[in-house]
C-alpha cells in the first residue's frame, strides 16, 4: 500500500469554475465513461474504500470533485461522460464545464482516462486525449477490469491502444488496470509520482 495516496481527503465539490479551489499546487484529473469504473479506480489507488462515491446506475457523478493530497496535491474526479441518463442540455454543460476545467485550470499537470479495457478508445474518450493534445497535457489510460480478460486478450488490446494514441500523440501512454485486483496499481502510483513531483521527492 502507498501511504501517500491513502492520505487522499475530500476537499470540495464544484459545479461551476467559480466554485472550485483556489488554484495552488498541482493537481491530477481522472476522466471516463461513466461505466468505465472511475471511481472504483480512485478508491483503489488511494487505499481506500469510499473516497470517490461508486454506483451500480452510471452517471451519478455530476460535480467535479476534489481530494486533497499532502504537498498541495489534489486528484479531481470529473463528471463521468457518454453514458449518463440526464437530459442533453445538462450534458452540454457538463461538457462545457469540463472543457473549460482541462484548458484553463494551470495547476493541472495531467489527465488519467479510464477506460472499460473490453470497449476501449470510443468518441468521448478520443475527445478527452485531443482537448489534452491541444493543451500539451500529459495523458495517460488506465485499461481498467483487466481482470474480465484473459491475459494475451488484454495484452493485445494493451497494443492496440498504444498504436491509436501514438497517432494522437507519442507521449501518451497506456497500462492495464483493475480496481478489483490491483493489477497495474504500482504503475499507476509510479505515473502519478513523477507527474506530482517531477524533480523527486
Amino acid at each position: 500500500m502507498n501511504a501517500y495516496y491513502q492520505q487522499a481527503k475530500f476537499l470540495q465539490s464544484a459545479t461551476t469554475t467559480t466554485s472550485m479551489p483556489a488554484e495552488f499546487g498541482f493537481e491530477v484529473a481522472f476522466a471516463g465513461r461513466s461505466n468505465s469504473g472511475k471511481s472504483s479506480a480512485i478508491n483503489r489507488i488511494c487505499g481506500q474504500n469510499s473516497l470517490a462515491r461508486t454506483s451500480k446506475t452510471p452517471g451519478r457523478t455530476q460535480l467535479l470533485n476534489f481530494f486533497g493530497l499532502p504537498e498541495g496535491r489534489a486528484l479531481v474526479d470529473l463528471p463521468g461522460y457518454g453514458y449518463a441518463k440526464v437530459p442533453d442540455k445538462i450534458k452540454k454543460e457538463w461538457t462545457k464545464f469540463i472543457e473549460n476545467y482541462l484548458t484553463t485550470r494551470m495547476t493541472l499537470c495531467g489527465l488519467i482516462i479510464i477506460m472499460d479495457i473490453r470497449h476501449p478508445m470510443r468518441e468521448h474518450d478520443e475527445r478527452m486525449l485531443m482537448w489534452a493534445k491541444q493543451r500539451n497535457l500529459p495523458a495517460h489510460v488506465l485499461l481498467n477490469k483487466s481482470d474480465k480478460l484473459k491475459r494475451g486478450a488484454a495484452k493485445n488490446t494493451l497494443f492496440k491502444v498504444q498504436r491509436q494514441l501514438k497517432n494522437i500523440d507519442e507521449q501518451f501512454s497506456v497500462q492495464t488496470f483493475s480496481a478489483l485486483n490491483g493489477d497495474g496499481l504500482e504503475a499507476a502510483w509510479d505515473l502519478l509520482d513523477r507527474w506530482f513531483f517531477p524533480e523527486g521527492r
